[in-house]
C-alpha cells in the first residue's frame, strides 16, 4: 500500500494540466515520466498568491488526483468515449499513466491492477455494468479528433 502511495504522489508530481489535456503520451518514449513543474503564475497571480512549500504542493496535487478519481467513479454515467472527445483523456489514460508512474517509482503494476484503482473495481466488471454504445456521432467525433 505504501508504494502505491508513493506511486500517487510521484504520478501527481509529474501529470501537469497539459498532460491531462494531451492524448495520453506523457512521455517520449513511453517508459520514463518526464518531471515538469507547474506552469508559471501571471504576475497578477504572484502579486496575491502564497508561495507553496513542494511537500505540499505534492499533497494538494496528489489529493486533487484521488479526488478526480472519486469523481469519476461516482459519475459511471460519463462515458470514456465522452471524456476522449471532450477532455482529451478518458478512465483508461489515468489508470496508464497511474502504471507508468508507478513503475518509474519501481513499483510493478499490471494494466489491469492499475485499471482498478482507477475504476474502483475490475476493469470488465465496470464495462459490464456502466459501459454503453457509443453513439454514431460520439464514434465520428472519436475518428474526428485531434490525436496530437
Amino acid at each position: 500500500m505504501a508504494g502505491l502511495r508513493r506511486a500517487t504522489a510521484k504520478m501527481a508530481r509529474s501529470l501537469t494540466l497539459d498532460r491531462l489535456m494531451s492524448d495520453g503520451d506523457i512521455a517520449p518514449d513511453e517508459t520514463e515520466i518526464e518531471e515538469k513543474g507547474p506552469r508559471p503564475m501571471s504576475d497578477a497571480t504572484k502579486a496575491v498568491a502564497q508561495p507553496i512549500a513542494p511537500d505540499s504542493r505534492t499533497e494538494f496535487e496528489a489529493a486533487a488526483f484521488r479526488r478526480l478519481v472519486e469523481h469519476l467513479r461516482e459519475r459511471n454515467d460519463v462515458q470514456n468515449i465522452d471524456l476522449m472527445n471532450l477532455a482529451g483523456f478518458c478512465r483508461n489514460c489515468l489508470s496508464r499513466w497511474y502504471q507508468e508512474a508507478a513503475e518509474a517509482d519501481g513499483v510493478t503494476l499490471t494494466k489491469s491492477e492499475a485499471r482498478e484503482i482507477v475504476y474502483g473495481m475490475p476493469y470488465d466488471d465496470w464495462v459490464k455494468e456502466h459501459q454503453r454504445e457509443a453513439s454514431p456521432d460520439a464514434k465520428a467525433s472519436f475518428e474526428a479528433r485531434d490525436k496530437h
